[in-house]
């Protein structure tokens, strides 16, 4: 796999900005982006994307996803980086918007992103 910071920072930059905005959990971003711009798998996207949320939550997952070689810790420290950065930005953001509006913002996110997920789990299905 290609290592790519510049994608890995993009990645915790607009996670961290759209969570800090609408507050949504970061791996609803992290690992559609891990699978379809960084070409992980399924697994390795998630191994990583719970990395993000090791202190102290996801520690027994990661500790699974870890032996397994699904965590890719550069991918997950660039990330993170860009995600502690821009979560606090879009929630700096979010509080001088009106209620309605980032409700709207949040839903279309939601049923964008779930229905992508769906029209290309068929077509990037794994071997």
């Amino acid at each position: 796999m290609e290592i790519n910071y510049l994608y890995y920072s993009i990645i915790g930059i607009l996670a961290g900005f759209i969570g800090g905005l609408i507050g949504i959990g970061g791996a609803i971003i992290i690992i559609p982006c891990l699978i379809y711009l960084c070409h992980f798998s399924q697994l390795q996207a998630q191994g990583t994307s719970v990395f993000l949320l090791l202190p102290p939550i996801g520690i027994a997952a990661v500790i699974n996803y870890y032996k397994n070689k699904n965590v890719d810790l550069k991918a997950a420290a660039f990330i993170a980086i860009g995600f502690v950065v821009f979560c606090w930005l879009g929630a700096k953001t979010a509080l001088y918007m009106n209620n309605i509006f980032l409700k709207k913002i949040f839903g279309s996110f939601l049923i964008i992103l779930s229905m992508s997920i769906w029209f290309k789990a068929g077509k990037n299905a794994e071997k």
